[in-house]
C-alpha cells in the first residue's frame, strides 16, 4: 500500500470521527479544494470549511455516518469514493450523498482535492420539492454556492 493511500485513509477516518484537526493535518498549506457546493477554495478556506461542517455535525453526532472505500494512490495522484449520511441543518432533511474524490499530493500532504457528486440527486434529498423542481438549474446551483460562501466567510470572521 502506498503511503498516500494511508494519507487518504487517515483523512476519512478523521472525518468519520468528526476530527477536523486530523483532517486539516493531511492537507498541504497551499491546498486547493472544489466540489459542487464549495467551488474553488484555497489554503485556510479548505480547513475552515471542514471545521464549519463538523461543528454543525457535532450538534447531532448520532445522525452522522461516513463510509469510504476504493482508495487508490501513487506518488502524484489518488482517488476514493465516500458516502455521507446526515441531516442537512438548513432544511432538516436526510441526505445520503455519494462522492467521488480525486487528490494530488505534494511533500507528503494533499495539495489538491476535488469532490464530485450528482448535484441534482443531492438537491432533491436536501431540499425536497424545491430541489426536485429547481435543483437541476444553474440558478439553483449558484444560489447554493452563494449561500455556502457566505456561511464560510462568516465562519472565518468568527474563528480566524
Amino acid at each position: 500500500m502506498h503511503r498516500n493511500e494511508d494519507l487518504i485513509r487517515k483523512f476519512y477516518t478523521s472525518f468519520s470521527k468528526l476530527d477536523d484537526e486530523g483532517m486539516k493535518a493531511c492537507y498541504h498549506p497551499e491546498v486547493k479544494f472544489s466540489d459542487p457546493a464549495f467551488p474553488d477554495l484555497k489554503g485556510n478556506e479548505v480547513g475552515a470549511m471542514w471545521s464549519m461542517l463538523i461543528d454543525t455535525l457535532k450538534k447531532n453526532p448520532g445522525d452522522w455516518k461516513l463510509e469510504f472505500n476504493t482508495i487508490k494512490a501513487d506518488e502524484a495522484k489518488g482517488s476514493a469514493r465516500w458516502e455521507a449520511y446526515y441531516t442537512l441543518s438548513l432544511t432538516g432533511r436526510r441526505v445520503h450523498n455519494i462522492i467521488d474524490a480525486t487528490f494530488g499530493f505534494k511533500e507528503g500532504k494533499i495539495i489538491s482535492h476535488t469532490d464530485t457528486f450528482d448535484f441534482y440527486r443531492w438537491a432533491r434529498m436536501a431540499f425536497g420539492i424545491t430541489g426536485t423542481l429547481l435543483g437541476w438549474t444553474p440558478f439553483f446551483r449558484k444560489k447554493v454556492q452563494a449561500t455556502t460562501r457566505k456561511r464560510l466567510e462568516g465562519f472565518l470572521k468568527q474563528n480566524g
